[in-house]
């Protein structure tokens, strides 16, 4: 494109106004008291997975097929959270493209940061199991490490798909709308990872997790703090919007908080079948992967404390019968229509 050389300088006292959306707003105005609190915690409690204790961490204290299960496990929640610093990165831009206020832009940087922590702790738990830095290429040990790795094979597979919808629905929708998507998974996940804290038994992942859910709970602020600001003034049409994106938030995300919905998600029968055993065998060696019914207590009380937020705007609430919440139905979603991020 040739460059406009015109010199408008010499026309005019004061230059055309800037064509929106500018990506940088030049301005640091502050109304929103309790994100700047939240600020200051993400400054108090950043931390360093490299820096956690790892000298006390054994692996040969693992048979094979526990370092399989636990590596499978994080694998699954890197299916999620190493999608999430591109994510929320893209958030962070759309914070300035729309010249929100100071406060608003750095929490979202914080939670970019975090997020990349959420990754990289993911990443050091799975190459110090497998030996191998990728779960992927990785040549597993035992049968069930087959059938695991096949699994996340299919996961991969199935959160690949889901780049391309966030991508285009980040522009698309305004920022009150992404919030409650966003919320979805932070409330859900800030509860796991806080039972998984209290319960594992080997000290680099106690740390990890009780890190990763402050993180989780500060999120989480950040969401509700938002929406108190917006949501008395949310238009109409953003309503019907938010309902389906939470149906479609508890679909997506039940694949690691819960157990993916087959109808939803494009897995081998015997998916569930192998994650149960993997589940299990980890379980048994000490790394605390809530039971079934303990994820779903946890799910169901996750979503009614959205239920509750979303109440008191007059947001319609979607059905959810797998964790027994009536709501409107909601029957249409598609992997291209995701939002919601863990």
């Amino acid at each position: 494109m040739a460059m406009n050389k015109d010199k408008l300088a010499q026309t005019m006292e004061f230059p055309p106004a800037t064509e929106q959306p500018n990506v940088y707003p030049l301005s640091w105005h502050a109304q929103t008291a309790k994100l700047e609190e939240i600020w200051d915690a993400a400054q108090r409690e950043n931390w360093d997975p490299k820096k956690l204790p790892w000298e006390s961490f054994d692996v040969s204290r693992y048979t094979w097929e526990q370092r399989e299960a636990i590596a499978y496990w994080w694998t699954l929640l890197s299916v999620f959270d190493a999608s999430a610093p591109p994510v929320f990165a893209s958030a962070f831009i759309k914070t300035y493209e729309a010249h929100e206020e100071d406060a608003v832009r750095r929490c979202f940087f914080s939670v970019t940061r975090d997020e990349q922590n959420h990754e990289q702790m993911c990443g050091l738990a799975i190459t110090k199991f497998l030996e191998h830095p990728d779960p992927i290429t990785y040549e597993p040990k035992t049968e069930l490490g087959r059938r695991l790795q096949k699994n996340a094979k299919w996961l991969y597979f199935n959160g690949g798909r889901y780049w391309t919808g966030y991508k285009q629905a980040v522009p698309k929708y305004s920022l009150a709308v992404l919030f409650s998507s966003f919320l979805m998974g932070e409330i859900a996940a800030a509860t796991i990872f806080h039972q998984m804290a209290a319960g594992c038994t080997e000290p680099v992942f106690k740390a990890a997790f009780r890190n990763i859910g402050k993180d989780e709970g500060r999120h989480m602020g950040i969401c509700m703090a938002l929406m108190e600001r917006d949501y008395p003034k949310l238009p109409v049409e953003d309503r019907a919007v938010i309902t389906k994106q939470i149906r479609a938030g508890y679909l997506f995300l039940s694949a690691v908080l819960f157990e993916p919905p087959m109808e939803f998600w494009d897995l081998p029968g015997d998916f569930i079948d192998n994650q149960r055993e993997g589940e299990a065998i980890a379980r048994a060696a000490g790394f605390a992967i809530p039971a079934y019914e303990a994820k779903k207590n946890n799910w169901r009380a996750a979503i009614l404390n959205l239920k509750g937020v979303l109440d008191k705007y007059g947001i319609p609430f979607p059905a959810i019968p797998e964790v027994g919440i009536t709501g409107q139905e909601v029957s249409d979603v598609e992997m291209e229509d995701i939002i919601p991020v863990f």
